[in-house]
This record gives structure tokens, sequence and C-alpha cells, in this order.
């Protein structure tokens, strides 16, 4: 149950959001959707309320959304395992015929009807709709031997992104919900990491923000403390010795990219806290990390 809030308090958390409410009118907001606030219920519901509070208050929030667990209870129960190479899933054909059928359909229409149902009006895309999304196959570096490129099977690398198709449906006051599956020249269907889709739409719409949504409280140094507020360049330096590695090394990648490339501030959260869109958003205190562009 929750507990109750004095009223006074209540004016008080109105008033605290008011600056950030007119400092991010207009402007866009791109979340990474993800991990435990994808499957606990509870986390569900709150994030799609957030969502539809940050559109009602002028923001445009744009949802990108993965769907690991779900993958990899469909692939179970077609008798495969998911196999994962720096962070980034090995994909042959039967396999992105899952992912295709979970992200694109399952996970896209889910995220759809809770924004829907909590007073939003959502839209649900892939990257092959209008082809907004052009995509080649994605090659990645052998960590034991540079010299060697792993090819991963149906995984893409972003070509381009054509932000007509989201331009106009955040005109209609809808928001968009975009499953990470790209198209290649020939028709190709792609697997592309939602972390660096969503980066990369944040870079393409110039957002005002990018967050990624985690099951850790933000990033953390090599004592596992919490680092609220670090630039680009010590990313770098955490990367190069050690200490973010693994399932973390794309979404750090695609956070810098969009910091570099003129996305005003990405912040990586911890979506396992109930309403955390917000309070990252619109108080003083946030939970989590904030990757300065600067």
């Amino acid at each position: 149950m929750t507990p109750k809030i004095p009223p006074q308090d209540k004016a008080g958390i109105l008033a605290e959001a008011l600056p950030y409410i007119k400092r991010f009118h207009g402007k866009t907001i791109v979340v990474k959707y993800g991990g435990n606030a994808m499957t606990d219920e509870n986390l569900k519901q709150s994030f799609a309320r957030d969502v539809v509070l940050l559109k009602l208050v002028g923001m445009n929030p744009v949802v990108v959304h993965g769907g690991g667990p779900q993958i990899d209870d469909m692939l179970k129960r077609v008798g495969k395992d998911g196999k994962f190479i720096q962070g980034m899933r090995v994909t042959d054909a039967e396999t992105m015929a899952v992912v295709e059928m979970v992200l694109g359909g399952q996970v896209n229409k889910e995220i759809v009807n809770l924004i829907n149902q909590n007073g939003g009006k959502a839209v649900g895309l892939t990257g092959k709709d209008g082809n907004f999304i052009r995509a080649k196959k994605l090659l990645i570096q052998s960590q034991e031997d540079p010299e060697q490129m792993i090819d991963i099977g149906l995984v893409g690398d972003i070509v381009a992104i054509d932000p007509s198709l989201i331009a106009l449906l955040d005109t209609g006051d809808f928001i968009p919900v975009i499953a990470p599956i790209g198209v290649g020249e020939n028709n190709e269907t792609y697997n592309i990491n939602a972390d660096v889709v969503a980066g990369k739409i944040a870079e393409i719409l110039k957002a005002e923000k990018l967050v990624l949504l985690t099951n850790t409280p933000g990033v953390l140094d090599k004592e596992g403390k919490l680092l609220t507020g670090i630039t680009p360049k010590q990313v770098d330096d955490m990367v190069a010795d050690g200490t973010l590695s693994g399932g973390m090394l794309p979404k750090i990648g695609s956070a810098l990219d969009a910091a570099r490339s003129g996305v005003k501030a990405v912040h990586i959260i911890d979506g396992r806290v109930e309403h955390a869109l917000l309070l990252e958003i619109l108080t003083d205190d946030g939970v989590g990390t904030l990757i300065k562009s600067k």
C-alpha cells in the first residue's frame, strides 16, 4: 500500500517539478525501456503512467524497447539457447524469426496497450515500417585478436534513420513505441541492440535527453559505488580498465555516442525503482548516472 503523503508535501513535489516541466516543454525525450521494468507488473504500470504524464505536460517521449527475457523464454520453448558475444545476441535465421515475432508482436503491442490504457496515444513501430531504420550486417572485433572480425548472424549496424515518421507521430500527439528491428538493402531483417537504436534515434532527433533504464543503480565504479555524474572521458577510462564490460558495453557505447553527437544529457537509471523516469526528469534527486555532453 502506498503511504499517504500530506497535502503540503504533495504541493511541494509539484512545485519542484515546475521548472523542469518549463525547461523541457516541447523537447524530445528518448527512453530505452528494458530490464525488470518490462517484467514486473507494478513497474510496467508506473512506466506507462510516467510516459503519459511526460506527454501531457508538453514533452515528446519516444520509447525504444528491448525484450531480452521474453526472447529467451520463447527460444527455450523452441529448444534453442541464447548466446551472447560482447553483450550482443548471436542471431541465426531461426533466432531472428523468434526475435521479430517477440519484439515486433508480443512486446511492442503490450507496451502500446499499457500506455493507451493509462491515457496516452501510443503507436507501435519496427524499423521496417516505412523502412525508417536502414541497417547492414554488424561484424564485431574480437577481443582476443583485434585483427579478427566476428560474424554474429543477422545482427544489424544502423546505416540511416529517417526521422520523418516519428516527427509525423509527434505532431499528432502520438507516442512512438519502437521495436529495434532494421531492414537491409535487400530487405533482410536485422536484430539491432535496443540501446544502440535508442542512442541513434536520440542523435537523429536532436533529443534533449536519452534515458536508458537498466537493472543496476546506474554506472558503478570498481568498488560498486554509484557514480551520479560522469564525463565521456571518464567513461572511456572505465571501459579501458575493465570497470565497464559485458552487457553494459553496448549501453555505454550508445550513451557516449549520443552525448558526443549533440544529445544534451544521457541518463542511465535504475528501472527497478517505481516512477524512475519521473524521478530522473522532474525532481532534484535523480536515480542513476548522468553522462554530461561535455
